[in-house]
């Protein structure tokens, strides 16, 4: 039997190095090369889209003096001036004024109704059961479908919208919203209890936050579902005790064959909706998700 011997001396110590001092050099700052003006322009995502846009019209007055037809094909100069005239005169402010108060009043009533059966779903079985249910049945079904149901109980006039326009909102938004409470991590839900937050303090300041960015798109994509149906209703019937929207003003002047107003109202329906999606929605993310780190 070989027996092995183990050692009884520590290894020994690495030798030591002597120490010794460096002297730094002197600071000199780097110099940095401007920027040209034309190369920040060229960077700038507004410029740029600027630019794009500015292509796109001068590809649209090429085509319509090419297509020589302002009864079918307007120039781009025919319709800005046919949209400087409507904002200026008053009529199509007033026209997106009525439109866009309807518009207020579905989108508050529809994310109200969503926030509620999103809250019904995250505390119960059967509250989830239920939303899944709802939202499978009536999320595909087009809003502007149900516009001649909604005449025959709401009749002619602003009932009938507001109810179409709660159908666009509610199932979209109530979706998202679910899918974002139920996908907060549960090492986040743990750390909140571990806090002693219970109850709204807990609801604030872990499951809100945490599902903000789907909420956020949720109420962004019922905007835009709200926004279109709108449109598409007015010019259905548009028009309730001699005012209409937007959406009737294009209509009417369809009826007149003023080519270039319609092309107007098609492009302030356009921008409306790049300035909320701008002004509104991207404030918001930048406020709030962005800034917290959530969404690049």
């Amino acid at each position: 039997m070989t027996v092995t011997v183990l050692p009884t001396q520590r290894p020994l110590d690495p030798p030591l190095r002597a120490e010794r001092e460096e002297t730094l050099a002197d600071y000199v700052p780097v110099q940095v090369a401007s920027i040209p003006l034309w190369r920040r322009a060229l960077d700038s995502s507004a410029w740029r889209q600027a630019a794009l846009l500015a292509l796109l019209a001068a590809l649209w007055e090429v085509a319509a003096r090419a297509a020589d037809n302002d009864l079918l094909f307007p120039s781009f100069v025919s319709a800005a001036r046919a949209l400087w005239e409507g904002l200026y005169g008053g009529e199509l402010l007033v026209r997106a004024g009525i439109s866009l108060k309807l518009l207020l009043q579905g989108y508050a009533l529809g994310v109200v109704l969503a926030l509620g059966l999103t809250a019904l779903a995250t505390s119960s079985r059967w509250g989830r059961d239920l939303l899944s249910s709802l939202t499978a049945m009536f999320n595909p079904l087009p809003a502007i479908a149900l516009l001649p149901l909604a005449l025959l109980w709401f009749g002619l006039g602003s009932g009938s919208l507001i109810f179409v326009l709660v159908h666009a909102v509610l199932w979209p938004l109530a979706l998202a919203a679910s899918a974002g409470f139920s996908s907060v991590p549960e090492t986040l839900r743990m750390a909140g209890r571990n806090y002693g937050l219970t109850g709204p303090r807990y609801v604030a300041q872990i499951l809100l936050p945490a599902a903000l960015p789907s909420i956020l798109s949720g109420l962004r994509v019922g905007w835009a579902f709200a926004w279109r149906t709108l449109i598409a209703a007015e010019l259905f019937f548009g028009a309730s005790s001699g005012q209409g929207g937007l959406g009737w003003y294009i209509f009417q002047n369809r009826n007149e064959l003023q080519t270039d107003r319609v092309f107007a109202g098609l492009a302030l329906v356009i921008l409306i909706g790049w300035l909320v999606e701008r002004l509104v929605f991207s404030t918001i993310e930048k406020a709030t998700v962005t800034r917290w780190g959530m969404q690049r």
